[in-house]
């Protein structure tokens, strides 16, 4: 049984809400784990970026394969966190829009404290998963920056309210991910591999392009609610102009990671070519669906998740192949 609040939630009444282990599977299905796909094939890209070269011994690829588990193991809890946050503060203003309404906060389905207690677990285990590489390792920063990384990637949850730009805030956030990963395998790669910072570059602008897509859905919502995006500002027609332009400067910085890393050969350069291809192709599907009216669910779920996480997966693969053979 639920009631509504003020604030236009629904909260459980007269029970204990759902146990810990339905309490988790509504927040996996809710922040839709799946969709850590966007960002985990460059941190493990990046990871390889850093690591080991051929012909180094067994112990370097064995000692490279322990990081790279705690770094998948740091990007589920960081992707956990940031999701929640955005869920929880978030919850008032999704509760008003029929598109995110049954979202478990916003819906009454899991409490704010429970929430919370989570969103607080997943960033102690990202603060504790991060220090294993300064016992293990030697490797001190990432602890050191676990604290800036977390408040960093939960900002964004924030940017609505006051900045047009929070499509590039979130950017941000998961660029952060190739480069955190190459200083947890190694500090010094920062500075000696250029393609890393190409890297990142890409993730900033391309997730930025294809988070202006997803909130055309939005458009109407957020302009009646003063709530701040690029379609909001600029109307859908100019906001997918800048998505276009945003994903050109996608593709210059992915050009820009492979001239300046040798060691990406034909491989990445056809990850290259199949990336173009795709982000035209997204972009096609959005002008063809703006013909019949707003955005529909169909169009933007296939433009904006099934196509991006094509996008990553190929060039996570490719680079890490092109890297090893």
């Amino acid at each position: 049984m639920t009631t509504a609040t003020a604030g236009g939630q629904r909260e459980h009444a007269g029970g204990a809400g759902p146990g810990p282990l339905a309490a988790a599977r509504l927040i996996a299905t809710d922040i839709k784990l799946a969709h850590s796909i966007f960002a985990l094939p460059f941190a493990v890209f990046a990871a390889f970026l850093a690591g080991p070269r051929r012909g180094d011994g067994a112990g370097e690829w064995q000692r490279f394969a322990w990081k790279l588990a705690i770094i998948v193991l740091c990007m589920v809890l960081a992707r956990t966190w940031a999701m929640l946050v955005n869920r929880l503060v978030d919850r008032d203003i999704d509760a008003q829009n029929a598109r995110t309404e049954r979202r478990v906060f916003a819906s009454g389905r899991l409490g704010v404290r429970a929430g919370w207690a989570v969103a607080g677990a997943c960033a102690a285990g990202f603060v504790l998963a991060a220090g294993l590489f300064w016992v293990f390792f030697g490797n001190p920063w990432p602890v050191y920056l676990s604290g800036p990384v977390l408040a960093w990637i939960a900002f964004y949850s924030f940017t609505k309210r006051f900045t047009a730009l929070c499509h590039v805030f979130l950017g941000g956030a998961l660029a952060a991910s190739p480069l955190a990963a190459a200083l947890a395998i190694d500090p010094a790669a920062l500075a000696d591999v250029p393609a890393l910072w190409w890297l990142a570059g890409f993730v900033l602008v391309w997730v930025a392009g294809f988070d202006v897509i997803y909130a055309l859905q939005d458009e109407a919502f957020d302009r009646a609610r003063g709530l701040a995006s690029i379609p909001a500002r600029v109307g859908p027609v100019g906001a997918r102009w800048i998505s276009r332009g945003l994903h050109g400067l996608a593709l210059a910085a992915l050009a820009g990671a492979w001239r300046t890393e040798e060691r990406l050969g034909v491989l990445f350069g056809a990850g290259v070519v199949v990336v173009a291809a795709l982000l035209v192709m997204e972009h096609v599907i959005v002008a063809r669906n703006a013909r019949q009216g707003p955005p529909g669910g169909a169009a933007i779920s296939m433009a904006f998740f099934t196509l991006n996480g094509v996008v990553s997966c190929v060039l996570g693969v490719l680079g890490c192949v092109d890297l090893l053979v």
